[in-house]
């Protein structure tokens, strides 16, 4: 197995974590100190392996914002004091479903 397909994999694990840790909805991820942490965390780490893709594999999926995943992840380890929880529940609940998508379809280019 290659390093592209073993962060493909990651990605999706750490997709399928935020939707377990969120499972509850937007009141008790806001009410919950602990369910923040793990999705910022794992944010954070499925951040760093996308930047670990290559970048012709990122173009083939022109309508993931790969520049704004980047950008999230540095606000994520070095403005974490100024990380909006609204702005993050939108990204759980509107973008990750598309990356998802985007990265099964590129997990069949390793089969």
């Amino acid at each position: 197995m290659n390093d592209v397909r073993l962060y493909l994999i990651h990605i999706a694990e750490n997709i399928a974590d935020i939707a377990e840790f969120t499972q509850a909805g937007r009141d008790a991820f806001i009410a919950s100190k602990q369910t923040q942490a793990a999705v910022k965390y794992t944010l954070q780490t499925l951040a760093e392996s996308t930047q670990r893709l290559p970048d012709d594999l990122k173009a083939s999926h022109p309508e993931i914002d790969w520049i704004a995943i980047a950008g999230l992840r540095n606000r994520l380890v070095h403005d974490y004091l100024g990380i909006d929880l609204e702005i993050l529940w939108d990204i759980v609940t509107t973008d990750l479903e598309p990356l998802h998508k985007a990265v099964e379809d590129m997990l069949k280019t390793y089969e």
